[in-house]
């Protein structure tokens, strides 16, 4: 399978030639081990119990050669982040070691954090710029980097299309094969995570049906601040019986630990004159096209009257999705913005590493009328100096500046 160019290559080309160590993190399948081996000279692919003995029979790595050394699946032996941080400490040069882990191990808790020493970087599926389906022709960096960024082209994409992207996930082992068995593997995904990824963790699941059904209710409020004792309810089975609350966060926590719920935190304004702003997160799986084959939908499900209340929610998962991957090579990071009240609310806020503001709104429509950007001029109101850009991501063909400044761009068009 053709390798497809991913927005974290570049940051890793810039990060591999300063730092001497970088730990990529994302869920299973994510392309992490894909994308770190073509950097790698040595390879420790902790999986195979062959490459497991060699490490364990020099576990620091002492007659290792010179190079890249990929250490893929660290999780399965957490001793080996601090053998990285002590060889980090010890003068390890740029490019030395590359980390990948689907899963933040339980059994890591003694080790040191690595901070200062280990750079972290987040992996997630693949945004729509990523998939060679879409031609982007608008720059989240420009964005970010002048006010009132040139925005232009066109796309053939329509509503279908992206429902179609959200229905083959953004896993690349997965997103290419055939319907039939790619609705096979989402559904093996699913299992795997209670049958051998949380066991893997040490975790228990001693009722799998009702981790199943606290899973689909968290899938089924993608996009939105639900509350979490909503969800709760949510999961209450047929029987009338619900689980308890100390059950349900202890299956967030797990499941953060795999990388695979991935909330929108509220934003926190770092100098700003708002206030009594609600924290609640966006609810996101790693993946709307795994939240999607939890609950059973599909792109044509989605489109019918029966699924038409979740098709807004999941293309705002899809935007948020590629918004995050180009906001993260732009050093930015991305919250949402809701007023306590709920009088005023802004789908994305990225904020950029010198506190410049692109805020987002999410429209699953192809034409835009002033209603819909209003949340948007009121923040560039109440924050002048900070706010450099507005865009509506919508279902449309042509990327264009409105009169009032906002940047009207179809999602496809959108890229790093």
């Amino acid at each position: 399978m053709e390798y497809l160019r991913r927005t974290v290559d570049d940051e890793l080309d810039d990060l591999l030639a300063l730092a001497p160590a970088v730990a990529i993190d994302g869920p299973k399948g994510v392309g992490k081990t894909d994308t770190a081996s073509r950097r790698a000279s040595i390879r420790f692919l902790f999986d195979d119990p062959d490459h497991a003995a060699l490490w364990q029979a020099d576990p620091v790595m002492a007659r290792v050669s010179s190079g890249t050394v990929l250490l893929d699946e660290w999780q399965r032996f957490p001793e080996v982040w601090d053998v990285v941080r002590r060889a980090v400490d010890a003068g390890a040069p740029a490019g030395r070691f590359l980390l990948t882990g689907s899963a933040t191990p339980a059994s890591a808790q003694g080790t040191h954090s690595g901070a200062g020493r280990i750079l972290s970087l987040r992996m997630r599926p693949m945004a729509i710029h990523e998939r060679g389906t879409a031609r982007p022709t608008v720059s989240l960096a420009r964005l970010l980097d002048a006010a009132q960024a040139d925005v232009g082209g066109s796309t053939d994409w329509a509503v279908h299309d992206y429902f179609a992207a959200i229905e083959e996930s953004g896993f690349p082992g997965i997103r290419t094969a055939h319907p039939r068995l790619r609705r096979a593997l989402l559904d093996g995904y699913l299992r795997r995570i209670v049958d051998r990824d949380l066991p893997e963790l040490g975790v228990s699941v001693r009722r799998p049906e009702t981790l199943r059904r606290w899973l689909n209710a968290y899938a089924a409020a993608s996009s939105t601040t639900t509350s979490y004792s909503r969800l709760l309810d949510a999961a209450s089975g047929g029987d009338g019986s619900q689980p308890a609350k100390s059950t349900t966060i202890a299956y967030r926590d797990h499941l953060t630990q795999l990388w695979l719920l991935d909330p929108v935190p509220g934003w926190s304004p770092s100098r700003s004159p708002l206030t009594r702003l609600q924290q609640a997160p966006k609810h996101q799986l790693a993946d709307p096209g795994l939240a999607a084959r939890a609950l059973g939908l599909s792109a044509r499900t989605l489109l019918s009257p029966s699924g038409a209340h979740l098709a807004g929610p999941f293309f705002e998962s899809l935007a948020t999705l590629t918004v995050r991957v180009a906001a993260q090579a732009a050093e930015a990071t991305v919250g949402h913005l809701r007023t306590r009240n709920g009088d005023h609310e802004v789908d994305l806020i990225v904020e950029g590493p010198e506190a410049q503001i692109v805020a987002f709104e999410v429209k699953m429509s192809a034409s835009i009328g002033d209603a819909d950007v209003k949340h948007l001029l009121w923040l560039r109101d109440q924050l002048p100096e900070q706010v450099v850009d507005l865009v509506v991501l919508t279902t449309g063909v042509h990327a264009y500046r409105r009169r009032d400044g906002v940047a009207v761009v179809p999602l496809a068009l959108l890229g790093p």
